[in-house]
């Protein structure tokens, strides 16, 4: 069955469950952007450039496959934006083993979202689900990637606070 064979709720949750995907792209952007400007080190700053990258692409799939969904992108992408930037500064501050830390437990985090939207997608949407299939793929390598370069774990009231922020900032995009 192809995309055009879906349902108008199926499309419709689709759409929205891609529009999340994308503001998380948005946020990674602004994130590695942050972390990048107050890295100490030049191996730390070339990780979370080398992951920016990356999301540059999943930032554009997101937004082309929205669009052949007919939806729309978050109006409150420019907030996440500054929030997510603020934050990855303020992570790049505690030094490049938090800073790598912090890309390496977003990452995971991500990783656990996207899992639970594969769940969530029509099993016919097959662009959608390959998109999320590869953002996934990339995202695991990233943190991957952060503790090989010496990130430290997180301690847990930090991460809780991060699946808060991530809470808040997907239930919105899901519908604004």
């Amino acid at each position: 069955m192809g995309d055009g064979e879906l349902e108008a709720s199926e499309r419709q949750h689709a759409s929205a469950l891609m529009r999340v995907n994308h503001t998380g792209e948005v946020c990674a952007q602004a994130l590695y952007q942050g972390q990048a400007l107050t890295a100490r080190g030049s191996s730390a700053r070339s990780a979370l450039e080398r992951a920016a990258e990356e999301e540059t692409d999943h930032l554009a799939w997101t937004e082309r496959r929205i669009e052949e969904l007919g939806g729309r992108r978050s109006v409150l992408n420019p907030l996440f934006y500054a929030g997510s930037f603020a934050m990855g500064a303020a992570a790049g501050l505690l030094g490049d083993r938090w800073n790598l830390g912090f890309l390496a437990e977003t990452e995971r985090q991500v990783v656990a979202h996207l899992d639970d939207h594969l769940g969530k997608l029509p099993i016919e949407d097959r662009k959608s689900r390959a998109i999320v299939e590869e953002m996934r793929m990339d995202e695991a390598q990233h943190a991957t990637t952060a503790l090989q370069e010496g990130g430290l774990p997180l301690p847990l009231p930090v991460r809780m606070l991060m699946r808060v922020a991530s809470a808040v900032m997907t239930r919105t995009a899901y519908w604004i």
